[in-house]
C-alpha cells in the first residue's frame, strides 16, 4: 500500500507537465519586397501629421487626442486592465485576516455570577502553494490583457489622428472645389451675357440661349452640392474633436499642401510597427496563459494556513494567552460533472480563434501597406496625366470662346469646351486630395511611427 501514494504523486507530476504550452505556431510569411515603393528619407515618426506643415492641422490633431471620447474610453479600459492585473497577482501572496468581537452575557433574573463582558480576537493567515503554475498563469494572462489594452489605446490614437487628417484634407479640398465652382459659375454667367447680347442682335438663336442658361443652372446645382458636402465634413470633424457644434471652416489652401514622402521599409519590419498586430499578439499570449491555468486547475491544490486567537473578559488581555493552529491541506477534484475539462476545452478553442485572428491581422496588414502603395503610385500617374488634360481644356475653351465671339463657331462647341474645363478643374482638385490621402493611408498602414521595441 505504501507504493500507492508515490504512484499517485508521479501521475500528478506527469499531468502537471501537460500544462506546458505547445510550440509557437507558424505565422504567415512576409512578402519579399513591396511593389510600387518609392525612395524616401525615412519612416513616419509619432508626429507624422506635422509633415503637412499646417499649424491648423497640428492644432486639430492635438485637440482630438485630448478631447475625443473614444480615446477617453480606451484610457479608462486601460486603467481597468491595470487594476485587473494587480488583482490577479494578489493570490500569489499570503492572505492575512483579522477579527475582533465583543459580547455580554447575563441572566434576566440578574444573577451576577453569569453576567459579564467577553472580548475575542484572532488572526488567520492562508497561502496557496502554486504547485502547477495556475496562479502565475492567471497573472501572466492579466498582464497580457493589460498590454493588449495599452496597444489598443495606441491603435486608436493612430486611427484617430489618421481619420482626422483625412477628414480635414477633405474639408480643405471641398473648399477648393467650391472656390472653383464659384469661378466656373461666374464664367458661365459671363458667357451667358455674351449669348444674350448676340441673341438680342439676332446672331444667336433661342436654342443657344436656353442651352447656356441650362449650363449656368447646372453650375449652380454643383455649387450647392459642394456646400452641403462641406457642411457634412464639418460635422464629421466635430465628432472626432469631441464637440457638438460643427467645426470651423478651414483657412488652409489645398495647393499649398505637399504630400509627405514616406519610406515603407522592409515588409518583415511591419510586425513591429503596427499596434493592432501587437494587440492581437498580446491577446494570444493571454489565451496561452489562460489555457495553462485551465489545465493546472484540474490538478491538486496545496493550501497552508495558520491562525491565532484568544478571548478574555478584559479587552487589554485578549491576546494574553492565545491559541494557535497550523494546517496544510491537499485538495483535488474528483468529480465535477466535467466542468474543469469543459473550461480547458473552451480556453483551447479560444486560443485557436485568437491565433486565426492574429494570422488574419498579419495578412491584412501586409495588404494594407501594398494597397496604400498601389494607390499612391496610381494617383501620381493620374495626376501627371491630369495636368495635360487641364492645360488642353483651358486652351480649348479660350479658342472656342474667341471663335464664338467672332461668329466662326456655334455654341455647341463652346458648351462642350466649358463642361470639359469645369470637369478637369474639379478632377484636378480631387486628385490633389487623393495624393494627400494616399500619404495618410500609407502612414496609417505602416503604424504611424509606432514601434513595439520602444513600447
Amino acid at each position: 500500500m505504501s507504493r500507492y501514494p508515490l504512484t499517485l504523486l508521479a501521475a500528478l507530476i506527469l499531468a502537471g507537465c501537460s500544462a506546458i504550452p505547445e510550440a509557437p505556431d507558424a505565422l504567415p510569411a512576409a512578402p519579399a519586397e513591396w511593389s510600387h515603393a518609392v525612395a524616401a528619407a525615412g519612416a513616419p515618426d509619432a508626429l507624422w501629421w506635422r509633415a503637412f506643415a499646417s499649424a491648423e492641422l497640428d492644432a486639430l490633431v492635438e485637440r482630438a487626442l485630448a478631447d475625443n471620447f473614444d480615446l477617453a474610453a480606451a484610457a479608462a479600459r486601460l486603467r481597468q486592465a491595470e487594476a485587473s492585473a494587480r488583482a490577479a497577482g494578489a493570490p500569489l501572496l499570503p492572505r492575512l485576516d483579522g477579527n475582533l468581537g465583543a459580547s455580554r452575557e447575563g441572566r434576566l433574573s440578574g444573577d451576577a455570577d453569569t453576567a459579564g463582558n467577553l472580548y475575542s480576537g484572532g488572526l488567520a493567515a492562508s497561502y496557496e502553494v502554486d504547485l502547477w503554475g495556475r496562479l502565475s498563469a492567471d497573472l501572466e494572462a492579466a498582464e497580457a490583457e493589460l498590454a493588449a489594452s495599452r496597444f489598443d489605446r495606441d491603435a486608436l490614437r493612430l486611427t484617430l489622428s489618421a481619420s482626422l487628417s483625412e477628414t480635414w484634407l477633405r474639408q480643405v479640398a471641398l473648399a477648393e472645389r467650391l472656390r472653383l465652382a464659384e469661378l466656373n459659375l461666374a464664367n458661365a454667367e459671363r458667357v451667358l451675357a455674351t449669348v444674350q447680347a448676340r441673341a438680342a442682335a439676332g446672331s444667336a438663336t433661342q436654342l443657344e440661349l436656353a442651352q447656356q442658361r441650362g449650363l449656368v443652372a447646372e453650375q449652380r446645382r454643383s455649387r450647392e452640392e459642394l456646400r452641403q458636402q462641406a457642411d457634412d465634413v464639418r460635422s464629421a470633424l466635430a465628432v472626432l474633436l469631441g464637440q457638438a457644434a460643427p467645426a470651423e471652416p478651414s483657412s488652409a489652401e489645398l495647393t499649398a499642401l505637399v504630400a509627405p514622402s514616406v519610406n515603407a521599409g522592409l515588409p518583415s519590419e511591419l510586425l513591429l510597427r503596427r499596434p493592432d498586430l501587437a494587440r492581437a499578439e498580446a491577446q494570444l499570449s493571454s489565451a496561452d496563459a489562460d489555457l495553462r491555468a485551465a489545465r493546472a486547475a484540474m490538478l491538486p491544490r496545496l493550501n497552508l494556513s495558520a491562525a491565532a486567537s484568544g478571548s478574555n473578559g478584559s479587552l487589554n488581555r485578549v491576546f494574553a494567552d492565545p491559541i494557535y493552529s497550523l494546517a496544510a491541506a491537499l485538495t483535488a477534484p474528483i468529480f465535477d460533472g466535467g466542468a474543469l475539462a469543459a473550461e480547458r476545452d473552451r480556453t483551447a478553442a479560444r486560443r485557436e480563434e485568437l491565433l486565426a485572428a492574429y494570422r488574419q491581422s498579419i495578412v491584412a496588414a501586409f495588404a494594407d501597406v501594398q494597397v496604400a502603395l498601389n494607390a499612391g503610385a496610381g494617383v501620381e500617374a493620374r495626376w501627371q496625366a491630369q495636368q495635360e488634360v487641364q492645360d488642353q481644356a483651358e486652351r480649348a475653351l479660350q479658342l472656342a470662346e474667341r471663335r464664338y465671339r467672332a461668329g466662326a463657331e456655334d455654341l455647341l462647341n463652346l458648351l462642350d469646351a466649358q463642361r470639359t474645363l469645369y470637369a478637369a478643374e474639379d478632377q484636378s482638385a480631387q486628385l490633389r486630395l487623393a495624393r494627400l490621402q494616399a500619404s495618410v493611408a500609407l502612414v496609417r498602414a505602416l503604424g504611424g511611427g509606432w514601434n513595439s521595441e520602444a513600447q
